[in-house]
């Protein structure tokens, strides 16, 4: 019967609704990014109100201390063509930016464990979202180190500013493996996190921050330099000091190889561990 041609459970075909539009996985994980940016951007920025003037007074006080010192020692060959406070400025912001990339990627999986009763919330998104910020703020922090010493007379705009962008972008991208890395491993393994906050000052020391460690014997600078770090810092130098004397054995591959590695573990970790990791 044409009565019967459009029964309510029927639709003709004109006018049949479509429901809402699933988003793509590359936009829900844009999403959970950007609120944990402004969650985590709040948190660090407004949470300790001298927060800022610690992220400041820390390379300052470590500056002033080692001038302070240099000035009682003889030696003004030890650094070829680098002036020694600019040279100095630019290794602990260097070597400050993957610190604290390590120490506050190791510590994101706790502090964001009730996130992730969310499922778009993976493990590793705390760690490259504090990564980020992290990045940003050493960023703005070391600009401020650059315009505060060009006032002051002092040579501290980097001469290839093209490498030096990029080797601080090395600097930021080692930071963030390790990052990746010790989260899963310091939270599965308490002990990690208090091992790794005692070997964050030795690191200070041996990786050539605040002194030159290319006139220590051959055999110790052997091993000094396999450490990644050195290498980092030295190339980032560079770019600051278009004539400056890198450490014998600085290699840019060798740097990028351990930057492969480790974000590549990391991330393996994270999704391995994944349900371990949001038990925890």
């Amino acid at each position: 019967m044409a009565s019967d041609r459009n029964t309510p459970t029927e639709r003709p075909s004109g006018d049949k609704k479509s429901g809402p539009k699933a988003r793509s996985a590359w936009a829900v994980t844009r999403s959970v990014w950007y609120a944990m940016f402004i969650r985590e951007a709040v948190s660090r920025t407004m949470a300790d109100r001298m927060g800022w003037f610690w992220m400041i007074a820390e390379p300052l006080a470590l500056v002033a201390i080692m001038t302070f010192i240099r000035s009682f020692v003889s030696g003004e060959g030890l650094i070829v063509n680098a002036e020694f406070i600019p040279w100095l400025v630019v290794g602990l912001m260097g070597f400050h930016l993957v610190r604290e990339g390590m120490m506050r990627g190791m510590g994101a999986v706790k502090a964001n464990h009730a996130l992730f009763t969310y499922r778009q919330v993976q493990t590793a998104d705390p760690v490259i979202v504090r990564n980020f910020l992290e990045g940003m703020l050493r960023t703005f922090v070391f600009l401020l180190f650059i315009v505060g010493a060009l006032l002051l007379g002092i040579p501290l705009s980097p001469d290839d500013a093209l490498s030096a962008l990029f080797n601080w972008f090395s600097l930021w991208a080692f930071g963030l493996g390790l990052g990746l890395t010790l989260s899963v491993v310091a939270t599965l393994v308490e002990e990690v996190d208090k091992i790794v906050k005692m070997i964050s000052m030795p690191l200070l020391i041996i990786s050539g921050v605040i002194f030159p460690i290319n006139h220590l014997p051959h055999w110790l600078l052997e091993y000094l330099m396999w450490n990644p770090i050195p290498h980092g810092l030295e190339l980032l130098r560079l770019g600051f000091f278009e004539d400056y004397h890198v450490v014998k054995g600085t290699s840019r591959l060798y740097l990028w190889f351990f930057i492969l590695l480790l974000n590549a573990f990391g991330l393996m970790l994270h999704i391995r561990f994944s349900h371990k990791l949001k038990a925890k």
